[in-house]
């Protein structure tokens, strides 16, 4: 939380500190040294490719899945189901403890007091695990009475059903708050990709589900089937990280406590990201309220396009935001000299992020029924579905750069204590989401002499609008904070070029080719589309090749 309180603190900075502000020394500190740079970018690929590891298995998840299930009802249920209880993840999960609790914990062990840090951790455990029992219990009673208010469009069998999925569900997303808390652990100490990779186990334990139930049930006893598959992987994802936590808190003594002043501490700043994700987790339920209305399929589709989406901004986004948010939390110096470092790593992520995620978002629009295809077209999954998702994909990647880029700001105003000015942009880019989905979800497709489920697209596409106002707010707010963060407009407007160019040939590749197949398409359109992007790039200064080499492990 952003207070005037903190401002002598060495590497924390007061709302109206001015970042060229000397604060009482005479020589400011040099900006981040290459060594620190080079380290960044170490977690940084650590992360990513554990994320990778992660989603690549997710993406196998999610073909078997629609493979059996397609855009069914059963599938409708499923996905609806799932978003319910993920609330206790969301909310108390990754993003939350790693705004508010990371910080403490990342500065208390870098100042060497570490019986500190462990006594925070292990009382921040017993909070989470007091309050989510209360929840999951409470939870399940309630799941009739959520259902009404999160899918009203749900009637009969698919209703039911929906009812039982949540409820197997529930105790599964406790699960995944604990394995959160072990994140929060182990990023803290640089341990980046054992707690990315974690949800490998997840993935497999869903498709060993799948295999071993989809030729042998039907579509709601698989259904039910794969919730409880969810739920042991929970388990799982939670275990393989625990043994490597106890190495750093052993022996761990479970005490909850609000009289420790780093459990306040963090406490304090756990309620306005709590509101920030909340205010988010709305908008996302929003969306399936509203795609309960839009037909069979709708809801489906939002999910298997967020599925495509949410790889380059977990992959790029998210592993540069979470490197970064212990290493920014551990700057120490005067302000001055942090909102240098600051200003420094900002600027490098930023490039970073926009030379991988600006190709993602032109290929999800120009090759997106090629991407749709190759990863979901088998069984129950046709021609048409692809079309669908394609549809829903386009409009996601509207806001695909903002997001991501939004990510490293948000962690920025983390690691300075400051948790109420992204809430704030969040109320403000939910508010939009909201009334510019409802347009364009439900009235413009019936003026447009549309089938009504197109209005799932529409969804996609006024949150990506929602998404550039909240990242141009963060930006002009964190360079009031620290000075300004060059933009770097010229490059990227140069990459957007060398984009856009690479996904034509793709284009005129595809339109050529004598044969149809999806598993045969996809490889010859995409791996030239991504080789010629990269070859544009370098060929214009305008390459960022480190981290993919570091990446795949071509290390000089």
């Amino acid at each position: 939380m952003a207070s005037t309180d903190n401002a002598g603190e060495p590497g924390s900075l007061s709302p109206t500190s001015s970042p060229d502000s000397n604060s009482g020394s005479s020589n400011p500190g040099p900006e981040p040294g290459r060594s620190k740079g080079a380290s960044s970018r170490a977690h940084a690929v650590a992360v990513s490719s554990g994320i990778l590891l992660s989603r690549l298995v997710g993406l196998v998840r999610d073909r078997i899945f629609a493979h059996y299930f397609g855009n069914s009802d059963a599938a409708d249920a499923f996905r609806a189901a799932f978003r319910i209880p993920n609330i206790l993840q969301n909310l108390f999960g990754e993003g939350v403890l790693s705004a508010s609790f990371i910080p403490v914990y990342a500065r208390l062990n870098a100042e060497e007091r570490h019986e500190e840090a462990s006594q925070l951790a292990e009382a921040i455990f017993a909070l989470l695990f007091f309050v989510t029992t209360i929840l999951v219990v409470a939870g399940i009673f309630a799941t009739p009475w959520l259902i009404d208010a999160i899918a009203p469009g749900f009637h009969g069998a698919k209703r039911l059903l929906t009812i039982r999925l949540v409820q197997i569900l529930f105790p599964g997303a406790a699960l995944l708050v604990f394995s959160a808390w072990c994140l929060g652990i182990l990023n803290s100490h640089r341990k980046f990709f054992l707690s990315y990779a974690a949800p490998v186990v997840w993935n497999i334990a869903m498709i060993a589900t799948l295999l071993w139930g989809g030729r042998h049930h039907t579509e709601s006893r698989l259904a039910v089937l794969l919730a409880i598959g969810s739920v042991a992987g929970s388990a799982l994802q939670f275990a393989v990280q625990l043994p490597t936590v106890l190495k750093f808190l052993w022996p761990l003594r479970l005490r909850l406590s609000f009289a420790n002043l780093h459990v306040r501490t963090v406490s304090m700043n756990f309620f306005p990201v709590f509101l920030s994700r909340g205010v988010v987790q709305i908008s996302a339920y929003v969306d399936s309220w509203l795609g309960s209305f839009l037909g069979t399929g709708a809801v489906a589709a939002l999910a298997y396009a967020q599925t495509l989406y949410t790889l380059p901004v977990s992959l790029f986004g998210m592993a540069i935001s979470a490197a970064e948010l212990p290493a920014m939390s551990s700057e120490l110096g005067t302000v001055t000299e942090v909102a240098r470092a600051l200003r420094g790593r900002l600027q490098q992520g930023l490039q970073q992020i926009a030379f991988f995620v600006i190709p993602s978002a032109a290929g999800f629009v120009l090759l997106g029924d090629v991407i749709v295809a190759f990863i979901y077209h088998t069984g129950h999954f046709q021609h048409a579905d692809v079309l669908f998702v394609w549809a829903v994909l386009a409009g996601s990647s509207v806001g695909l750069l903002a997001s991501t880029s939004g990510r490293l700001y948000s962690s920025a105003f983390y690691a300075l204590r400051d948790t109420r000015t992204p809430l704030n942009f969040a109320v403000i880019r939910v508010a939009l989401t909201l009334g510019l989905g409802y347009l364009c979800a439900l009235p413009l497709p019936r003026l447009l002499g549309l089938d009504q489920r197109w209005g799932t697209a529409g969804l996609t596409f006024s949150a990506g609008i929602a998404g550039w106002l909240e990242f141009l707010l963060l930006r002009a707010a964190m360079n009031k904070r620290i000075g300004a963060v060059p933009s770097g407009a010229s490059r990227i407007l140069r990459l957007w070029l060398a984009a856009v160019a690479a996904a034509a040939v793709g284009y005129g590749i595809k339109r050529v080719l004598p044969f149809h197949r999806p598993l045969l398409v996809g490889p010859c359109v995409l791996i030239p589309y991504a080789a010629l992007y990269l070859a544009v790039t370098q060929w214009m200064g305008i390459g960022n090749m480190g981290m993919l080499r570091r990446l795949l492990g071509l290390r000089r």
